[in-house]
């Protein structure tokens, strides 16, 4: 899962921070000046303050205990500063240049644009990243990144998504789940089901826009391309609109509004699959214990022979300010955190937060039966598909866009827009008010 409920609801085509971002940073460089720390710390002493919410402020405050325990004369105070309040206390620090603490919790979707924003602002972490650059969920690591390839953030979570499918509806309904190999498939399939049992495809709140945004960078694209040019109008946006469109003009969408509508939905069977990521699994079990063993994961359907059958939603990071008094602490219990399979799986194990580190997503535990799932080894569907999450390039003008994409694709989806004509439209529109090119 994400770090909050409310952290969920602010996907791609939700956020409205002032700051934010998807799957590689910005389109600029940070300065060459920029504080970094070694590949190796130097003898690690004295405090830090770490800033942090929820379940994430609850896993890092229990390894912090041992942390400092396996490195006498060290102190971490973790504080849980609220969601709420957390993202107007970092960008009024990045731009007073003080009263940061010394290790921040960014979530993916906004990182990005905080390293663009605020160039030289973090500490530089390439070094201590370098030797296990391969080790992280690839679409993660790039959003911690600026153009220039320098690392400012250690990947925590991945929302990586997959097909969950209700089995007892797809056997009434004569439906194989192996034949959900595309979504032309899917869409033939999802009518067929509703043929036979009344239920529609999935539920979804179509006003964020997030499932647009996530069937865009399933096929490796999204509003912005690497040099920060507007492309939300290419082929692959239009296919995923079309999608969208079709699906709801033939009554195969439960449009939902927020959260809890969705929950409802889910526990009320409204719905016979649920394209999602893998922290849904957690309010299926808390939410929906009843319909154990009726559910199953598995890939996303692709757009195509070959094409890829994931995407993310949701998801978190480290950083460290060059405000931070102790850097290279900060850094080291930051590495301590997030590149070790064990504290990763015990964060796994208590908060559900599923690993951006891919050696703790070897660990048997993801190959363990689930009853929820009639015995499947859901968990390894997710692990197994972390790795080839597309990456994306969204700039500090994602928050803007992404509103702007929200609003677009219900016009099209529930308005009936033509979906090229629409995106057409809105690509100048983004390009003028954020003063880019459209590609």
């Amino acid at each position: 899962m994400s770090l909050t409920r409310r952290s969920l609801l602010i996907t791609a085509g939700a956020s409205a921070s002032l700051l934010a971002g998807c799957a590689m940073g910005g389109t600029t460089s940070a300065p060459a000046n920029t504080p970094s720390v070694a590949a190796t710390p130097k003898e690690l002493k004295g405090s830090i303050t770490v800033w942090s919410w929820d379940v994430a402020a609850t896993a890092l405050k229990r390894l912090a205990t041992s942390y400092q325990a396996a490195h006498s004369g060290t102190t971490v105070d973790v504080v849980d500063v609220g969601y709420d309040n957390a993202y107007d206390k970092i960008s009024v620090g990045l731009q007073a240049g003080t009263g940061l603490p010394d290790l921040l919790t960014l979530e993916t979707e906004r990182l990005p644009g905080y390293i663009e924003k605020f160039p030289g602002k973090f500490v530089d972490l390439t070094a201590r990243v370098a030797p296990a650059k391969d080790k992280f969920d690839p679409s993660k690591l790039a959003a911690a990144s600026d153009a220039s390839g320098k690392v400012f953030a250690l990947p925590w979570d991945s929302g990586t998504m997959a097909l969950y499918v209700r089995t007892d509806d797809l056997q009434q309904s004569g439906v194989a789940a192996t034949s959900l190999d595309t979504w032309d498939a899917f869409v033939a399939a999802a009518e067929k089901v509703k043929a036979a049992t009344g239920k529609t495809a999935f539920d979804s709140d179509l006003s964020t826009g997030a499932l647009f945004i996530q069937l865009m960078q399933q096929q490796a694209t999204g509003i912005f391309d690497s040099a920060g040019k507007v492309v939300v109008n290419n082929d692959q946006a239009v296919r995923a609109l079309t999608l969208l469109k079709n699906l709801n003009a033939k009554g195969l969408i439960n449009n939902v509004k927020g959260w809890d509508a969705r929950v409802s939905a889910a526990k009320a069977s409204k719905s016979a699959f649920s394209p999602n990521a893998v922290w849904w699994s957690g309010t299926l079990k808390s939410e929906a214990a009843e319909l154990s063993g009726k559910w199953a994961v598995q890939p996303l359907p692709s757009f195509g022979a070959g094409g890829a059958q994931t995407s993310n939603n949701g998801g978190s990071n480290l950083a460290v300010p060059t405000q931070a008094k102790n850097p290279d602490l900060a850094a080291d219990f930051a590495a301590y955190v997030l590149m070790d399979a064990k504290n990763q799986n015990d964060m796994m194990a208590n908060e559900g937060l599923f690993p951006s580190w891919l050696p703790a997503l070897a660990d048997p535990a993801y190959s363990v039966a689930d009853p929820y799932y009639g015995g499947q080894a859901a968990m390894k569907v997710f692990a197994d598909l972390t790795s080839k999450i597309p990456t994306i390039y969204y700039t500090a003008d994602y928050a803007k866009a992404s509103e702007m994409a929200a609003n677009a694709s219900v016009d099209a989806i529930l308005n009936g827009k033509d979906p090229k004509a629409t995106l057409d439209e809105l690509a100048q529109t983004i390009a003028k008010q954020t003063n880019r090119q459209v590609g």
